[in-house]
């Protein structure tokens, strides 16, 4: 019975650290997506007006851009993957990663070839150990992102889509994050960055009943959108980033509570098997003195006769 109590106490100590652990990461999460939910409020009302101005010049002119031009044939697009550098948030990573499956086994069998670039240990790490083909990848800045961050993995993306197909470079761009909904809801989505769908790009800029205004170019529309549509997909990217460390950070709030939770839960049952076993043990000690102590009685009787 003591062995038993002394094993009890020990793993008691341990959950209780743990407990203090997963508890201390909760609260720091708790601050983190505080902070990531202020960037991201901070980042939309730039790219809402980029977006004016992208939509306002793609569709007040009639220049035909390689990165507001639908390709005839889609042979080539490029995916690309955020994910966090660390775990222990849940089903954060994995959600993405099927997410960004999904969407390559769609882009596959519509006969296109797919090129991956990831953002994130996580996703690195899963790419790595199934073999699979990786253009580009960037790590160390998931948990706060800056748009830095965010030019530097734009710069390869927009090279490759102003590159012809034949020489390496993609048709399409597409984006796989994770939403920020709400501290309880983060939704893994992916959209398509470019070429623009000016007619959705319009619809989600302007109000209804909006008349937009019309627009003289100088130099030209050609190099308007050559100037602003890189800035339109480092804004897209950079809060497709900080909804993307908002949605962690809630994750991981979200799995450290639950873990917190469940070693309370743990504690408790632990406790009671605890002083179940040190009952047990008082109760056979009182046996023994009282069994020591009628045999002694027996004793002594018989040595009196």
């Amino acid at each position: 019975m003591g062995a038993q109590l002394r094993v009890y106490k020990r793993r008691i100590r341990s959950v209780t650290a743990t407990k203090k652990i997963t508890k201390a990461m909760e609260m720091i999460a708790a601050s983190r997506v505080v902070k990531a939910q202020r960037k991201v409020a901070a980042s939309t009302p730039y790219a809402t007006e980029l977006t004016r101005a992208v939509t306002a010049v793609g569709t007040g002119s009639n220049t035909k851009h390689p990165l507001t031009t639908q390709a005839e044939t889609v042979t080539r697009s490029a995916v690309l993957l955020l994910t966090s550098d660390r775990g222990l948030a849940g089903a954060f990573n994995s959600n993405a990663i099927k997410a960004a499956e999904r969407l390559t086994a769609r882009l596959e069998r519509e006969g296109q070839q797919v090129d991956t670039y990831i953002v994130g240990r996580r996703g690195v790490a899963h790419y790595n150990f199934r073999e699979r083909k990786i253009s580009d990848s960037w790590t160390g800045f998931t948990d706060e992102p800056s748009y830095a961050d965010a030019k530097k993995v734009a710069a390869p993306l927009i090279e490759a889509i102003e590159k012809d197909t034949a020489d390496g470079g993609v048709d399409e761009l597409h984006i796989v994050f994770t939403e920020f909904v709400s501290m309880m809801t983060q939704t893994a989505t992916d959209a398509r960055l470019l070429p623009l769908s000016l007619e959705e790009v319009a619809a989600e800029a302007a109000p209804k009943g909006e008349i937009r205004p019309l627009y003289e170019f100088e130099p030209s529309a050609e190099d308007v959108l050559d100037a602003l549509l890189p800035r339109y997909v480092e804004s897209r990217i950079y809060n497709a980033l900080l909804q993307s460390a908002a949605s962690k950070h809630a994750a991981t709030r979200r799995a450290m509570k639950s873990a917190t939770d469940n070693a309370g839960e743990l504690i408790n049952t632990l406790s009671r098997l605890a002083n179940a076993a040190r009952q047990a043990e008082i109760t056979q000690e009182i046996s023994e003195i009282v069994g020591g102590a009628s045999a002694l009685a027996d004793a002594t009787a018989g040595s009196d006769k």
